[in-house]
């Protein structure tokens, strides 16, 4: 069938990027002489700069025809052509938040509804978004989505949904991890063994071993289905060698993770912010500020230089592994063995393997030896504990609070216009988002992590839920000219919240098993939840997209959309007002130095973006706006923890 075809041809096209012991544990193999691993976090990589002018190619055209569509019926459409005359080509990311499957299904169908190739994407959704977006990030759930959709081959939700009930279909959750096999004991026993034996075989060849392994294993069969064992030789870095990203024709995938070292309580906003890329991983953070080649992880270091010259170390960087790394917050899923209705049969394979792990472990991938010891890139006045550790310790993404990983994306060097926030966050007690990820990452940019990032001013939760601005897309940073008092202008958020449409996607974020029904349901209600019901609410909302994309563009070049774009900036963009009650409506007020949008027809002719990047300025924003505590966030984190027995 199709579908296999495909995992056919990403397997023939990257067979050599795949594990040298073709199991799950890394191998020796050999390297240059002068290699060098790390590289000082100053820019982007060479090879990311090369992809991004085959992927330019991409967009371009891509968006081009998404405006077209988008601002067909708008009384004047010139403008399009003069960003295309001058250049001035708006550049897109799309941020997948983590939630479980929550985030994976309802995600999914969010960007089902920017992908045209989805049925009915175009008529009635945003269609061609996704292929004009440079940058695909994903976390936690969102991250499961993110990968599994790139590393089959860049297979679409549509695909997903054709192939449903056949061998093999991407997703089949309708069984619980933990008892895959259903009803059949034997099916989930041998997937337990060969699980237990794959993680055995990578502690044998001498590396130290978490329960991540064991968790990127079982997630494995779920979203590599047709590979053997669920992919137990399948790296992260393959994807360089499958022809769908050598020669850009899809985004740039990025999983984020954060550091925890062993024995410490809690993740905030100064904790190391770590990406994964297909070429590389590590953090532009400051407490870190290096990257190393993804594909040699593994491989025994100092500066960057293998110990052993000439000898390194492949097949480490396991797909599973990386996208249980950056959701290890569900390990805690695997420790409630004996609150399930598993056999005692199965509970005893798993259980002999998790009784020797220490508690300190349990939501901490180990990735040794640490890829980054004796690098020399740390800020003089953070502690050197990241690069002198033997091992480097990394958790689920979210646990700093913030469920959607926008953080690689607002790094001046990608320079992104414009960022599709999509939230299937569990922020209220309903498990709906209440914009506590967009508090977060406004919060960091003031922080010692923050330095060079730039995130657009956004209410508290109280105006988020008060004024249901966690009920429909919202745009924030709508105008260039009301930011100069952060480091630079910002891209312009377009947050997207999961809503109620057609079904209550408000699951559990432990819940791990839907039927083939509810998957369907959960689908069909991100569709929806992200084009306003199929474009039903608002049948211009797809002009709106439009005007959001073009807005930074349009300001630096001082030219002016059509009136459309007024009305769509006064419908969606944050006004500036907050609610100062806790609950219910309430009485509206202003920031002090209101930065409410200006919605007169003068609005919408641009002006030149304010690119200071002086430290007095970024204070001085912190002094104007109001923070917020991200003990709230981090005590919601910790709430979920013990609400295993909701799923």
């Amino acid at each position: 069938m199709l579908w296999q075809l495909a995992i056919v041809t990403i397997i023939v096209n990257a067979v050599a990027a795949w594990s040298p012991t073709n199991s799950y544990a890394p191998g020796n193999v050999s390297c240059a002489d002068d290699i060098t691993l790390v590289r000082e976090a100053s820019g982007l990589s060479a090879n990311e700069t090369a992809w991004l002018k085959k992927r330019d190619a991409y967009t371009k055209d891509a968006l081009k025809t998404f405006l077209d569509r988008a601002t067909q019926n708008f009384t004047n459409t010139s403008f399009v052509d003069t960003l295309w005359s001058t250049g001035q080509i708006p550049k897109l990311g799309v941020g997948c938040s983590g939630g479980g499957y929550r985030a994976m299904l309802s995600g999914a169908g969010m960007l089902s509804a920017m992908d045209n190739r989805t049925v009915g994407a175009n008529d009635h959704g945003l269609g061609g978004l996704l292929q004009s977006a440079t940058y695909l990030a994903g976390l936690s759930g969102g991250n499961w989505l993110v990968g599994s959709l790139a590393w089959n081959n860049w297979t679409s939700v549509q695909d997903v949904i054709d192939n449903r009930g056949k061998d093999n279909e991407l997703w089949d959750i309708s069984n619980s991890l933990l008892n895959p096999g259903g009803v059949n004991i034997l099916s989930s026993a041998s997937r337990w063994d060969h699980i237990s034996d794959a993680v055995e075989a990578k502690d044998d060849a001498g590396f130290n071993t978490s329960l991540t392994d064991v968790w990127g294993r079982a997630l494995s069969y779920e979203f590599f289905p047709t590979l053997y064992r669920g992919g137990e030789a399948y790296t992260w870095s393959t994807l360089r060698d499958a022809d769908v990203f050598k020669n850009a024709e899809m985004p740039f995938p990025i999983s984020v993770a954060d550091g925890r070292y062993p024995g410490t309580e809690i993740i905030d906003l100064n904790s190391t912010l770590f990406e994964f890329n297909p070429f590389e991983m590590g953090s532009w953070d400051p407490s870190l500020n290096a990257f190393t080649d993804v594909m040699y992880l593994g491989t025994n270091v100092s500066n960057g230089t293998p110990v052993a010259q000439g000898k390194c170390v492949a097949g480490f960087d396991n797909a599973g592994f990386i996208m249980g790394t950056s959701s290890t917050l569900f390990n805690q899923f695997l420790l409630q063995l004996n609150t399930t209705s598993l056999s005692s049969f199965i509970k005893g394979i798993v259980g002999d393997f998790l009784k020797d792990l220490s508690s300190d472990y349990d939501d901490i991938a180990i990735y040794e030896p640490n890829p980054f010891k004796d690098t020399p890139y740390v800020a003089s006045n953070y502690s050197q504990s990241i690069v002198e550790s033997e091992n480097l310790f990394l958790v689920d993404g979210g646990e700093d609070g913030e469920n959607i990983p926008l953080v690689p994306m607002l790094q001046e060097e990608r320079d992104l216009d414009v960022i599709f926030a999509l939230d299937n966050s569990a922020d209220t007690d309903e498990y709906w988002p209440a914009g506590l990820s967009l508090i977060a990452t406004y919060e960091r940019q003031f922080g010692p992590q923050g330095e060079g990032l730039a995130f657009p001013y956004v209410p508290d939760v109280n105006t988020f839920v008060n004024k249901g601005l966690n009920t429909k897309p919202t745009f924030f940073g709508c105008d260039a000219s009301n930011l100069t008092s952060l480091a630079r202008t910002p891209p312009l958020i377009v947050y997207m919240p999961n809503n109620r449409q057609s079904y209550n996607s408000n699951t559990s974020t432990f819940k791990m098993s839907y039927s083939s029904n509810q998957r369907m349901h959960m689908f069909q209600n991100g569709f929806e939840a992200i084009t306003r019901n199929n474009m039903t609410d608002d049948s211009g909302f797809a002009g709106c997209v439009a005007c959001a994309i073009m807005r930074r563009k349009q300001e630096s070049l001082n030219i002016t959309l059509p009136q459309e774009c007024t009305q769509c900036f006064k419908d969606y963009c944050w006004d500036g007002k907050i609610e100062t009650s806790g609950a219910g409506v309430s009485t509206v007020g202003t920031y002090s130095g209101s930065i409410s949008f200006q919605t007169d027809a003068a609005s919408a002719t641009g002006s030149s973006s304010s690119t200071a990047s002086s430290s007095s300025k970024q204070n001085a924003a912190a002094q104007m706006y109001p923070t917020y505590s991200t003990g709230w966030i981090i005590g919601t984190i910790t709430v979920l923890g013990s609400v295993l027995g909701l799923m």
